[in-house]
């Protein structure tokens, strides 16, 4: 689906005009940004601010960016894992990673609760073991889904 589509589809929960209004911007900008951007002479839309952010990712190579925007929606961004022609069928392997994952949480959490208390590094510290747990989660489901257990992601930390 194209970035205009999508915004077209937003367009129909809040309309153009209260989104001019909010963002002080012109009415038929906000309806630019919903139509086709303009290719060789085609199409009169404008480049909306999804495909900015697109281009911003891009240019920078910052997922970040993509990351903030997520939790900004109250979600959490999980990357894709490649996915190669072969299959491979090393579940024990992969499985193993995943329960040491979440043994590392657990581990994190424990002692940070050792005190009674838990610090704001301690929180970040879960929160980062979390966030790995996630994505790394999302790729060994991905993986179970198309048989190939080699490209289940090894985690960051």
């Amino acid at each position: 689906m194209e970035s205009y589509e999508i915004l077209r589809g937003a367009f129909e929960k809040t309309s153009p005009k209260a989104i001019s209004s909010e963002l002080g911007i012109s009415l038929s900008l906000v309806y630019k940004w919903s139509q086709p951007p303009e290719e060789d002479g085609q199409g009169s839309g404008s480049r909306n601010p999804l495909d900015r952010t697109v281009d911003l990712v891009r240019i920078t190579r910052d997922i970040r960016i993509i990351q903030w925007l997520c939790q900004q929606a109250g979600g959490f961004f999980v990357r894709n894992p490649k996915n190669p022609e072969e299959r491979h069928r090393e579940v024990g392997p992969a499985t193993n990673t995943i329960l040491q994952q979440f043994a590392e949480l657990l581990e994190s959490i424990t002692t940070a609760a050792s005190d009674q208390r838990i610090t704001d590094e301690e929180s970040a510290r879960i929160r980062r073991r979390w966030d790995d747990l996630k994505t790394f989660t999302e790729g060994f489901v991905r993986a179970c889904e198309q048989g190939n257990f080699d490209q289940v992601p090894t985690a960051r930390h």
